[in-house]
């Protein structure tokens, strides 16, 4: 027996959730392209540069597919970034090939983590289907790049620990505890945690270095810097928490910047892409502290998490004052409309 779907209402307009995924989405693929038309550019590894192109192939996809909802609810496409404003052609080499797999399979990892949230809060079919879609793609990105790096020998494994013999149940509070050296050994689930986190950072101090360098504001080159600082900081938390307990920190990712001092994106740029991965790191530390029991590890957390969210708000007050900090859609303000009738 063949089963019909029931009929539905074509005019469903969006909701707030839905404009907000699809407004975010548009933003950080436009954004993308730009990092993609650098790094193809530059690429000489020709496994790397197919990656590279599938991104920049799924990248513009998106974009076109976001044009197109906006157009037909008729709302205001974002200005986001273009290649004709973001992207400085020309411009020397700033990362390496091995950089550029590193970064993708990362943003890989982020990319699930977004969609995912924005497919669970939508309601219209059709972007269902379409984060359904960016789910699969992102999956297929990081796959390629991590079998890349495994093959290359560029794969940052987490530490292993030696096949449990039994199951075993909490049987103290003192499981809990975490300071003045009276704790446990840290869990699979707080290694695992520990571990996400230290490559992530590695990721951002790779990434703000060489943004730093070649930034043209003296203001965004001293932000870079602090960004660099602190993602260096919390690497070494991160690393030296693993050391206490007799694990393997994962291995530092050695790839620096080259030595160019020319920008190939514009200030504006640079300092979303920093904010997005400020975003990112808060989420990630929120999850960790969540789900990671042992009091010390919480307090790290929420420490990092601090430092992190004040730098975040330094960041967007320099974008504001730069006008480069576009703003999302917004309720209506119901009080200024009555004071204005």
């Amino acid at each position: 027996m063949q089963i019909t779907a029931p009929d539905t209402q074509h005019n469903v307009k969006l909701t707030s959730a839905e404009i907000a995924s699809l407004w975010s989405s548009y933003q950080n693929d436009s954004l993308a392209i730009c990092m993609l038309s650098d790094f193809l550019a530059h690429v000489e590894d020709v496994e790397i540069r197919s990656i590279l192109d599938y991104a920049m192939q799924v990248s513009k996809a998106h974009i076109a597919k976001l044009k197109s909802f906006f157009n037909e609810e008729q709302f205001p496409v974002p200005d986001g970034f273009s290649e004709q404003a973001d992207f400085i052609k020309g411009a020397p080499r700033l990362f390496t090939d091995d950089f550029y797999l590193f970064y993708i399979q990362n943003i890989g990892k982020i990319g699930m983590t977004i969609y995912s949230m924005f497919l669970s809060k939508a309601a219209r079919l059709d972007i269902c289907e379409y984060y359904t879609e960016c789910l699969n793609e992102s999956s297929k990105l990081l796959n390629k790049s991590t079998e890349r790096m495994l093959i290359k020998g560029t794969f940052i494994r987490a530490p292993y620990i030696p096949t449990p013999t039994k199951v075993e149940y909490i049987q103290k509070k003192s499981y809990l505890s975490g300071f003045f050296g009276n704790h446990r050994p840290l869990s699979v689930i707080e290694m695992s945690n520990i571990y996400f986190n230290l490559i992530q950072n590695q990721l951002g101090r790779t990434l703000i270095m060489g943004f730093s360098q070649v930034a043209k504001s003296k203001q965004v080159r001293d932000y870079m810097v602090r960004g660099r600082d602190i993602s260096d900081k919390h690497v070494e938390i991160f690393g030296s928490v693993l050391s206490i307990e007799y694990l393997p920190s994962a291995s530092a990712w050695n790839t620096l910047p080259t030595s160019s001092t020319t920008s190939p994106f514009s200030d504006k740029l640079m300092m979303f892409h920093v904010a997005s991965l400020n975003a990112a790191g808060i989420g990630n530390y929120g999850f960790s502290l969540g789900s990671s029991p042992r009091s010390d590890l919480g307090a790290h957390y929420i420490r990092l998490m601090a430092e992190i969210m004040q730098f975040t708000e330094d960041g967007a007050t320099l974008m504001i004052e730069n006008g480069w900090l576009e703003q999302p859609p917004q309720a209506v303000d119901r009080d200024k409309l009555a004071s204005e009738k």
